[in-house]
């Protein structure tokens, strides 16, 4: 990828989340927990995942893959949030800068593709049982997921390049945590009208086009739900697919706050919202859509049943009264 006009003198100064540094210790303590809870939770479903065969589904392998695109995602911002909160230089390169910028907006445009396929998956499963394993065999999956990280790739380099080949003025200080495309925006002293045209179009047909028909999924879902017969049934999945809906409706409605309108009514209040999309879903993902979930407790179990010392006395810990308290 060339980037024209631009020397390693010319980096970029991110001003991070807050003017005040007395906040930073407090804010890279909650940001440490947060991030260690989204690698641990997401690394544990990639090994539950990969370990027990009878979670080799459509469901699962969706789900895998999502957690491996989190690990990815909140490497790709949270890092360098942490850092900047301990250091007093908060350069980052051009090229890095836009490097970032790339893997962030790959990242979050994948994620939208497969939360949309998670979703598909489950209105198969539950509004069209009979058709589920001939249409969602393991061929669709893979075809779906390759999709999938393919076009978030392409979506991806889109930005870069329309930012990489803007002009920069003198002023290098990106006012946000991370190189996003608002502020890098604002910026530029050149004419971004094209850029900011195309990157809203972008943005427009991914976030809407993918929040609507993953929407079309679950209010048929739900109608499926409400004729559930009983009531303790259609109340436990009413819960579980109102929670996978409530972080879908978070993510999706901070990202289209974000980039579906006009990049100049950029503020500081962006930079709160955007810790929702890039901090706070990526931790909350492993814990809806696999920690609550029944099939998947059973297989860590068992995953830790054989990985316990010969010595050990299985039977007395691994009750389900001491596994309940880690669950």
């Amino acid at each position: 990828m060339q980037f024209a006009n631009q020397t390693s003198g010319n980096d970029f100064i991110i001003l991070g989340l807050l003017d005040s540094a007395e906040a930073n210790i407090p804010l890279f303590v909650v940001f440490l927990f947060i991030f260690l809870v989204t690698i641990t939770g997401n690394v544990i479903i990639l090994t539950v995942v990969t370990m027990d065969q009878s979670l080799q589904t459509p469901m699962y392998v969706l789900l895998s893959n999502l957690s491996f695109l989190e690990i990815w995602y909140t490497m790709t911002i949270v890092p360098k949030l942490l850092a900047n909160l301990l250091m007093k230089s908060n350069n980052i390169s051009f090229s890095g800068c836009i490097t970032q910028l790339f893997f962030f907006v790959t990242f979050g445009a994948t994620e939208c593709y497969l939360l949309l396929v998670m979703a598909y998956d489950r209105y198969m499963a539950i509004c069209k049982p009979l058709y589920y394993s001939s249409l969602m065999n393991p061929s669709t999956c893979l075809q779906l997921l390759s999709s999938s990280w393919v076009t978030g790739v392409l979506t991806g380099l889109i930005p870069a390049l329309v930012i990489s080949h803007l002009d920069f003025c003198d002023s290098r200080h990106v006012n946000h945590f991370f190189c996003d495309i608002p502020p890098l925006l604002q910026l530029s002293c050149g004419d971004i009208y094209l850029a900011e045209i195309s990157i809203f179009i972008l943005s427009f047909s991914v976030l809407l086009s993918c929040l609507l028909l993953t929407l079309v999924s679950y209010f048929f879902i739900l109608v499926s739900i409400l004729q559930i017969k009983s009531n303790s049934s259609r109340s436990r999945t009413f819960s579980t697919c109102g929670a996978h809906l409530a972080v879908v409706l978070i993510y999706y409605g901070t990202m289209i706050f974000m980039y579906v309108r006009p990049h100049s009514s950029y503020s500081n209040l962006n930079k709160f919202i955007s810790v929702f999309y890039t901090v706070v879903t990526p931790g909350l993902n492993p814990i809806i859509y696999s920690l609550r979930n029944k099939e998947f407790k059973i297989s860590v179990k068992k995953i830790a049943h054989r990985k316990l010392p010969s010595g050990f006395n299985r039977q007395t810990f691994l009750t389900q009264k001491n596994l309940s308290t880690i669950f």
